[in-house]
């Protein structure tokens, strides 16, 4: 086992490289560069063996799918499991042979001879922070607290990368992490992600930010012209202060410490690191295909940066607004899982991981990248009473492609239920060996830390079998899934079909939730024949009374309502406006007076669903808005409604729940003591026509300056 013991060097002065740097006021970009450069100068540890996947990755591009997606719904279908375990999707066949994936990764299952898939990861840890720290760093926590970041955790696999294997182009940016830090609930930040006891100077460059918005730009690289004549200043006065002193009196360490700040400030005055981060020069139609969100355009951004020659970009599975202090944030569907996989999680991922292959491997780039999907674990195999999947250890899966690996496989296997592995148990420390060893870097290797105790680069070994120069196998079938099924998702969406164009007829209130959509009572079968409830006339939403000629009498009594529905996509804490556009309507101003409001009334609602059929008939109003209806003689007098409401946990340290998942609805109903029998000959026309619906989301405020 070969022993690399590089402890910090101290320069004549005793100083450490670190401390000059500080004294100095070189760390322009908040990074010790020439710290970061010294990697350049540090061999690779072990000695490559014969076999021909040692090395083959040049680079790694790490999705890390934080929160622990389910294994049923994305690589690991259960189909013959009972309902409460498979969930309501089904399996589709891939293009590789006797291989499925859920049907929400329709895109991704096309390719699937690129890829290879782990069924039987485990930690048999439920807890997001210490089993994140065995994903990212390959070994199991050990400490007082895995929830906090300590000097003393193991190191981020990638830090060890960044130290041993350090970019030759790009040597600065060798470990780059994007687009946040790796939090919990409001700011907790496990262990796992940094140098730890190698120490700071070894922990991944984070560069927080939202390459999906216009104006992108990364902190301390955006400086502009301002940036090369600051540096230059600073570098000029270090020139005066040093000149007094004798080169030659000078040891090898500082020199070699002058060296590498020359590079540094060549680096960034070169303009190198602006380049990579340059999103903005990718073409709209490469952007599109990624995926208009924030995680979509992470994942581009990580295919420029390999491109620039970063070794290793990890891209964070990025909160969404309002997802902190709530039931399903990231992938911890805990509640509405499957909406959760179907309206964002899948389409985001399916879009975005799908495009990362086809660009990489267009560009010729896929046989030197290697490309890693994972969460911290799984989830459990029974649903929930609120929908939800909650965490689960014992198994999970992994997708891996590209450099060294042999696609159109699948390695391992779980039971029949999706709860544990029977074959091929995979440990996280195997990951990280097969990541080392396709990086040129021996697994069996040690390293030493500040105090010189030697560690052993990781526990487990390669997965030697997912390991190959050529697919597992030669035979292609056509994929079965479908695309139009799993739209790319789109953030600003919060309602489907904002307004009534397109729709010929209402769903009732009680068919299926999926997909989203309008849903009405009464709604009549063809549109005729309704008498009292809610249809679509001409490209707008009816609610009321129609004039219909109905074949039979019929009573409406007090606390009866036709109500318009919608569940809303993915609802998260913070605060939401909902508007809508709507008029009355009569065949006079005098008979609309007749109906409103003498006996009906009209209502904004925002509730929650108490089924997990998603029947509105049944749900608890959350917040309420009393309209002031009034009669439009002008087709085109819509009059906007608002109702505002926000929804938080006004306990610290808890989460709102939205339970089974929330919707809006506008109603119209009977006030008026008594009932009313309307025959056909007597049902009058007085009703509420709504052009358009609106749901504005504002999420709730995280305190964004937490530093790692």
């Amino acid at each position: 086992m070969l022993s690399l013991n590089d402890q910090p060097t101290k320069l004549c002065d005793g100083l450490s490289r670190r401390e000059v740097l500080r004294i100095g006021g070189l760390s322009a970009m908040g990074l010790s560069l020439p710290n970061l450069l010294q990697a350049r100068e540090t061999a690779p540890l072990g000695i490559p063996p014969t076999d021909k996947t040692f090395g083959r990755a040049k680079n790694v591009i790490f999705l890390y799918l934080a929160g622990g997606p389910p294994q049923h719904e994305t690589f690991d279908p259960k189909p013959d499991a009972p309902a409460d375990i498979r969930g309501p999707f089904n399996p589709i066949s891939t293009n590789v042979p006797g291989i499925q994936y859920c049907e929400l990764l329709p895109r991704t299952a096309a390719m699937a001879d690129k890829l290879a898939i782990v069924r039987s990861m485990a930690t048999d840890d439920n807890t997001h922070s210490s089993s994140s720290h065995w994903v990212l760093t390959g070994y199991k926590y050990v400490g007082p607290n895995p929830r906090t970041i300590q000097p003393t955790d193991w190191p981020y696999f990638g830090s060890i990368i960044k130290r041993y294997k350090p970019s030759e182009i790009l040597p600065p940016l060798s470990t780059v992490w994007i687009p946040d830090i790796m939090r919990l609930n409001e700011n907790v930040t496990p262990a796992g992600q940094t140098g730890g006891f190698m120490g700071s100077e070894w922990d991944p460059d984070r560069f927080v930010g939202d390459p999906s918005q216009s104006g992108y730009q990364v902190n301390g690289l955006s400086m502009g012209e301002q940036l090369p004549t600051e540096l230059l200043a600073r570098q000029n006065l270090l020139a005066k202060i040093e000149r007094p002193f004798d080169a030659a009196r000078r040891g090898p360490n500082v020199q070699l410490f002058d060296k590498f700040q020359q590079q540094a400030f060549d680096l960034l005055t070169s303009g190198q690191a602006q380049e990579a981060f340059a999103i903005e020069k990718e073409p709209a139609h490469v952007r599109e295909r990624y995926g208009n969100n924030r995680w979509g355009q992470c994942v581009l951004l990580a295919r420029r940066l390999v491109e620039a020659g970063v070794r290793l970009v990890h891209v964070q599975w990025p909160r969404e607004p309002g997802d902190n202090a709530v039931d399903n944030p990231l992938w911890d569907t805990h509640a509405q899982n499957a909406d959760r996989v179907e309206d964002v999680l899948c389409p985001t991922f399916d879009v975005g991981f799908s495009a990362l292959i086809e660009d990489l491997d267009q560009r010729g780039l896929l046989d030197e990248t290697l490309v890693v999907a994972i969460g911290e674990f799984g989830r459990t195999p029974k649903i929930n009473a609120n929908g939800g999947r909650d965490h689960w250890g014992p198994v999970f899966s992994c997708a891996l492609a590209g450099a060294g690996i042999s696609g159109g496989q699948v390695y391992g296997k779980s039971d029949v239920q999706g709860g544990y592995p029977i074959e091929d148990r995979v440990q996280p420390g195997e990951l990280t060996g097969t990541i080392f060893h396709l990086l040129g870097i021996d697994y069996q290797s040690a390293f030493a830390d500040r105090e010189g105790r030697e560690h052993r680069l990781t526990e487990g070994k390669p997965l030697f079998k997912l390991l190959g120069t050529e697919p597992a196998t030669d035979k292609r079938v056509a994929s079965t899934g479908d695309v139009a099924r799993v739209p790319p998702f789109d953030p600003s969406i919060t309602l489907m079909h904002s307004d009534f164009v397109g729709i010929e007829q209402l769903k009732p209130i009680d068919a299926p939730s999926r997909p989203k959509g309008w849903r009405a009572s009464p709604v009549s079968s063809d549109g005729l024949h309704l008498v009292f409830g809610a249809t679509v006339v001409n490209n707008q939403a009816a609610v009321g009374l129609h004039a219909a000629a109905g074949e039979a009498p019929v009573t409406i009594k007090q606390g009866d309502i036709a109500i318009l529905v919608q569940e809303v996509r993915s609802p998260f804490a913070g605060t939401y406006t909902l508007r809508v556009r709507l008029r009355g309507e009569a065949s006079s101003e005098e008979e609309f007076g007749k109906w409103f409001p003498k006996h009906f009334a009209c209502r904004l609602e925002m509730f929650q669903y108490t089924e997990a059929t998603k029947n509105a008939s049944n749900r608890k109003a959350l917040a309420t808005f009393d309209v002031p209806l009034a009669f439009a003689a002008d087709d085109d007098a819509f009059e906007t409604f608002e109702l505002t409401k926000e929804f938080i946990n006004a306990s610290p340290g808890g989460n709102f729940s939205f339970g089974l998942g929330m919707g809006i609805a506008v109603i119209v109903e009977k006030k008026s003591e008594g009932t009313l029998e309307l025959t056909p000959d007597t049902s009058p026309l007085a009703r509420i026509r709504v052009a358009d619906v609106q749901l504005d989301f504002v999420g709730k405020l995280v305190n964004e300056k937490v530093k790692v």
